[in-house]
């Protein structure tokens, strides 16, 4: 599943070919996806400006102009992809091209979804943080307010081990296995520890571990395993830089260590870590 900043990639890809533009028609190419989607969907969205689009934990929100939000979810596989409507004969649209935006300068965004686990929902602006998929989600982690001290509070009687904690979009959003066993990894925490034990400067260690990793990833476009591409079409790059996601037997890469680095399973999920340099 894309997280925080495979989403953030998306967003910030899309920003330069929606934002202060009018969508001219909506191809809708399937009633559902996860779930139905919105009633007279093209109507409701053709002749709208975007006015801007933002991110909260791994949701798109699209801000149109009548006061309406398209609320959006890559789900596992989903991906928008930008495509230059003009010579659209040289790219014809996949079976699995579900909806279709036709913006006025002749640019198409494409919402591709082989699984269809993602969702498209449209809401007053002024109701979305009090909608259900986000009333109950914790702080974002890249917001400058979120330091050690809040993260701290937030683990502070948690008896589950600090991988799970992570996880939980309630102690805070968008991360998800990739990023929180490398988080874990450059704060020098086992994945095994019971969250309420991570405060102080442990706590310090993890959140400013989270930021540089989320970051990074960002900058080099997400994290590309199997289906995520940006907008544009470009691959991202971080996968390249995992030091112990998915690197199971391989050496630890931290210099003098020596050790492999180990799997085991929390929750259903596979984690990565180092036996030695995580305690």
């Amino acid at each position: 599943m894309p997280e925080l900043p495979e989403v953030e990639t998306v967003r910030r890809g899309l920003l330069p070919r929606l934002v202060d533009r009018k969508i001219v028609r909506l191809q809708q190419r399937r009633r559902d996806l996860r779930v139905p989607l919105p009633q007279r969907f093209a109507s409701r969205v053709e002749g709208r400006t975007v006015l801007g689009i933002d991110r909260r934990a791994k949701y798109l929100l699209i801000r149109l102009d009548d006061g309406q939000t398209l609320i959006v979810h890559l789900g596992m596989s989903g991906r928008m992809t930008l495509h230059d409507a003009r010579s659209a004969a040289q790219h014809p649209l996949e079976r699995h091209d579900h909806v279709v935006f036709e913006i006025e300068d002749g640019w198409q965004v494409r919402f591709n979804d082989a699984r269809r686990f993602g969702l498209m929902l449209l809401a007053r602006s002024e109701t979305v943080a009090d909608h259900k998929l986000f009333k109950d989600l914790g702080p974002e982690p890249l917001d400058p307010a979120f330091d050690g001290p809040a993260l701290a509070g937030r683990l502070e009687g948690r008896r589950t081990s600090i991988k799970a904690a992570l996880l939980d979009q309630r102690t805070l959003v968008g991360i998800g296995n990739i990023y929180a066993c490398e988080a874990l990894f450059l704060a020098g925490i086992s994945p095994r520890r019971s969250a309420h034990t991570v405060q102080g400067e442990r706590a310090d260690r993890l959140i400013a571990a989270l930021k540089q990793v989320l970051l990074r990833s960002i900058d080099d476009g997400g994290s590309t395993l199997r289906d995520h591409v940006q907008p544009g079409g470009e691959l991202g790059y971080f996968q390249t830089r995992f030091n112990v996601y998915d690197r199971a037997g391989a050496v630890c890469p931290t210099r003098g260590c020596g050790h492999a680095v180990k799997r085991l399973v929390q929750s259903g999920r596979s984690t990565f870590y180092c036996t030695r340099c995580q305690r």
